[in-house]
């Protein structure tokens, strides 16, 4: 179950927001339990054993560490904690990747294969592991002080709105929320205005550009032009950006309206005029996480230039491989730390002197990452790099683009570069002032804006009740 779909947008939804308002204040925490616990089963499952057991299990680990008078105690605990957490994602996330590099070089070493079945990937397994990762290191540090009251840390790590795809929360920015509950009405309507435009990204946009996406990334290299190319990359692009980034403002506007404030997650990343830039936009608590909890206790760049250009590389190879376990991740991740080294080392200063070329080197340098992260293997990727470059092999007679571009997929490119840029945020800082002023001139403005809400709200439920395509692209995470 995902947030855009029918049974979670008329069934699970409403009912837990009205178990929510109709329980007493000290039972609210108790439904968002539930309804977190239902989520996932619903979604996946004999699997919530697994993420109750990670529940119990870095509970203890953080009273154990929080509870340690002396440090190598609280050092081997961590230790304990940290490595029980890896070790369960490397198992359900790496083990078929590595059983099947370790058969592709069996006849090299002269070992037989190793028959091992496949084994699956719970939803949502990165995620709450980093969650609870940064707990107990945070614990370790001092950052914030181990919870005893089990209920708690648990709806910490199950909350669904996060559950299954982020954000990833601190958490030392949560604790202090759990027993507030404000109930505001203004949450709400924020929470509610959040939900639609992040289901509009992601229904009409991202999926839109999806269909398209895949039809041409679908194609044997042999069949590929150099104009579907660059259409195939740039549906994606603007693809991956509004799925993620809409799904992201679901879960916020879900949080707010059971009152919780987290952080933001994507700020128009496409608009970055460096790679580095480009990560301070990107999946912000992504970014956060892997420099405070991988990047700094590599050493940062306090250890010399070189240290800090192998961290880079380090961190951003295991970024990569985070998102999926296979080489086009890897590389990717790859891709984006030698960009990283390479502005730290100078490039930066050369492009301080190209001016608005800045953000088309950054741009290229995306979504040339972009399709790494999207072809299936490395051959696939070198034939999409060839075809981009003018070297396809395909004859563009058999494959005109008007056979994968119809107006709806040409409205949605246009939609998705207006959208990545920041005229939407323009826009809503004009109509928060406008409507401060009150008036005639703030009724109007208010009545377009909650029309146009509806609107969204009305054509995405329409696209989902139709069963048209509609992707859930987390499911590698």
């Amino acid at each position: 179950m995902v947030f855009a779909s029918p049974i979670f947008l008329f069934l699970f939804l409403p009912l837990t927001l009205a178990a929510y308002a109709l329980a007493p204040r000290r039972a609210k925490n108790a439904v968002l339990l539930v309804a977190s616990l239902a989520f996932y089963v619903w979604g996946e499952g004999p699997y919530v054993v697994l993420v109750v057991a990670s529940v119990l299990a870095n509970w203890g680990f953080g009273l154990a560490i929080g509870g340690a008078a002396d440090p190598s105690a609280r050092r081997r605990w961590l230790a304990v904690a940290v490595t029980t957490n890896l070790g369960t994602l490397a198992v359900f996330k790496y083990a078929n990747f590595a059983f099947a590099n370790v058969n592709a070089l069996a006849p090299v070493l002269g070992i037989a294969p190793v028959a091992v079945g496949a084994i699956p990937l719970p939803l949502g397994i990165s995620f709450f592991t980093f969650h609870a990762i940064s707990y107990v290191v945070d614990v370790y540090k001092k950052n914030a002080a181990a919870e005893h009251r089990l209920p708690d840390f648990a709806l910490y790590i199950l909350l669904f709105p996060q559950l299954i795809a982020g954000p990833i929360i601190r958490w030392r920015d949560i604790a202090a929320q759990l027993g507030v509950h404000p109930g505001r009405i203004a949450d709400v309507g924020y929470g509610v205005r959040r939900f639609v435009l992040g289901l509009g990204k992601k229904v009409l946009i991202a999926n839109t550009l999806g269909h398209v996406a895949d039809q041409i990334f679908a194609l044997p290299a042999g069949e590929l032009t150099t104009p579907l190319a660059w259409l195939g990359l740039v549906c994606y692009t603007l693809q991956i950006y509004f799925d993620f980034s809409g799904y992201s403002d679901m879960a916020i506007g879900l949080m707010r309206m059971f009152g919780f404030r987290i952080l933001e997650n994507f700020n128009y990343p496409y608009v970055a005029q460096s790679i580095r830039e480009f990560w301070r936009r990107w999946h912000i608590s992504l970014s956060n996480w892997f420099r405070d909890y991988l990047y700094i206790p590599l050493g940062g760049n306090q250890r010399g230039a070189a240290r800090a250009y192998a961290n880079l590389v380090i961190v951003f190879l295991l970024c990569g491989l985070w998102h999926g376990a296979s080489w086009p991740f890897v590389i990717w991740g790859t891709w984006h730390g030698l960009f990283l080294v390479a502005e730290r080392a100078g490039l930066d200063r050369m492009l301080a002197r190209i001016g608005p070329l800045r953000h088309a080197y950054a741009l290229a340098a995306v979504m040339g990452g972009w399709v790494l992260f999207r072809c299936e293997t490395l051959a696939q990727a070198l034939a999409w790099y060839a075809a981009l470059a003018g070297q396809a092999a395909g004859d563009a007679a058999r494959h005109p683009v008007a056979e994968y571009l119809d107006p709806l997929g040409a409205t949605a490119i246009v939609a998705g570069v207006l959208g990545a840029a920041p005229l939407a945020r323009r826009l809503g800082d004009w109509r928060d002032a406008v409507a401060a002023n009150g008036g005639i001139a703030a009724v109007a403005v208010l009545s377009a804006d909650t029309l146009w809400l509806a609107l969204v709200a009305v054509a995405a439920c329409a696209w989902l009740a139709a069963g048209t395509y509609n992707p859930f692209i987390y499911f590698r995470f």
